[in-house]
């Protein structure tokens, strides 16, 4: 319950960035402030580990949706499930639509801070052919079509393709350190490759050679680094993977296989693809976006020009790749900003930028799994990739813990991870 006369914080979005800056700020801000959560659905989609569950022949929905409305209760956190219309900057005011039963009217609540967490809109509609023929695995639903369609008998031990849709990224407010991006976030075509390529010959279906790899880029998972991408595509390339580069874009998928924008095409059963990224519509006329909609900040995720306005997640546009440990970094400079507004931490403590590293971990099959650390794309000089089955359970215990947390992961787990993975292992 908001009690009147404190600071009301509305955070937009309840997925891994909202819940978890929600929950860092009432950490960072004691009851000295009120914060309501809005989003349209009652949990977190735990997006990473839908593959495994997938291969595994494991309904994801059954492990991979955790309820939030219980987490943000204990923290003192009021929830609306609903759907934002929009946001109206000038009036501090957000419209939203209740989702829980059809039919309910437009209304509105007032904010003294904004943070805009909703990630992005996956644009799987803007594929010609998709909903026939396509098939990935960002959510639960989409993984099922594709467990039941590999586990029930539909597979005709035909090729595979799986790769990405060319990423539009916003140039307003980029900063010159930030690379342009042609792909939104390539882990995920590479970790389902790898794994569904250990699934072919665990089920006698053929092995890694019927499965090719594409990329819009001139390499494919470029925000890893040229010494990364060098070693992953030689062991890919060993294991008997093929690959394509410079697509551009998808044209189209067909029952045959996928057309590309350069003109070229691929022979495929199966069509694994990930959308371009793109913002809810209603955020594309914003005076807080770049031409594309994602919500521009400086480097403490404040926007410029209405200070009282964060970002963290997908939704940023400083958010490139748009990977979840970036917005897990994002959520808690956005917490101790707002603290330091309240006279809660120094700002030496509180203005300490935002310093992108791309950091994944990603199935590799057989209770085995890749690990990298890099920050080359944005200038720096750490590059680490290890494999290994440690990893593996690394990756499945940082699963645990963001439900045993409840989506507020504790500040030495990310740093063990790296301790365990580029020193122990």
């Amino acid at each position: 319950m908001n009690h009147p006369g404190k600071p009301h914080v509305l955070v937009l979005g309840g997925n891994f960035a909202g819940l978890t800056t929600a929950r860092f700020i009432r950490e960072q801000c004691g009851e000295d402030i009120n914060i309501t959560v809005i989003d349209r659905k009652p949990y977190l989609l735990f997006i990473p580990n839908i593959p495994i569950e997938v291969f595994a022949n494991r309904n994801p929905q059954n492990t991979m949706h955790m309820p939030i409305e219980h987490i943000l209760h204990d923290d003192r956190i009021d929830f609306i499930q609903a759907e934002v219309q929009t946001i109206d900057v000038e009036s501090s005011l957000v419209d939203y639509v209740s989702m829980e039963r059809p039919g309910s009217p437009i209304e509105h609540i007032k904010y003294d801070y904004l943070v805009v967490a909703l990630g992005a809109r996956l644009a799987y509609d803007k594929i010609e052919g998709f909903g026939e023929y396509g098939f990935t695995l960002s959510d639960t639903y989409h993984g099922n079509r594709l467990r039941h369609y590999l586990h029930g008998g539909g597979y005709k031990g035909g090729p595979i393709v799986i790769g990405s849709s060319r990423f539009h990224q916003g140039t307003k407010g980029k900063p010159d350190w930030l690379p342009n991006a042609m792909a939104a976030c390539e882990g995920p075509p590479l970790e389902i490759a790898l794994s569904l390529g250990a699934w072919l010959e665990d089920h006698a279906q053929g092995g890694p050679d019927k499965i090719t790899l594409f990329t819009p880029g001139q390499v494919i998972a470029e925000d890893a680094g040229e010494e990364i991408v060098t070693k992953f595509l030689a062991m890919a390339g060993s294991m008997g993977y093929h690959y394509v580069n410079k697509t551009e874009d998808i044209k189209r998928l067909t029952a045959d296989g996928i057309e590309f924008a350069n003109g070229k095409s691929l022979e495929a059963e199966i069509k694994i693809v990930l959308p371009d990224w793109q913002p809810h519509s209603f955020m594309k006329d914003l005076p807080i976006v770049d031409e594309k909609g994602f919500v521009i900040t400086d480097l403490t995720m404040r926007n410029p020009d209405y200070p009282r306005i964060f970002a963290a997640g997908d939704a940023a546009a400083l958010t490139v790749p748009k990977l979840g440990t970036l917005g897990d970094m994002q959520a808690r400079i956005v917490a101790l900003q707002i603290a330091k507004d309240l006279g809660k931490v120094s700002a030496e403590k509180a203005d300490q930028p935002f310093r992108p590293e791309v950091i994944c971990m990603g199935d590799m099959g057989r209770d085995k799994a890749f690990y990298i650390h890099s920050d080359v794309w944005y200038g720096g000089k750490t590059s680490i990739m290890k494999t290994g089955h440690m990893i593996f359970a690394l990756k499945l215990a940082f699963k645990e813990m963001y439900y045993r947390t409840g989506g507020k992961p504790s500040r030495w787990g990310l740093p063990l991870t790296e301790l365990l993975t580029e020193h122990l292992l």
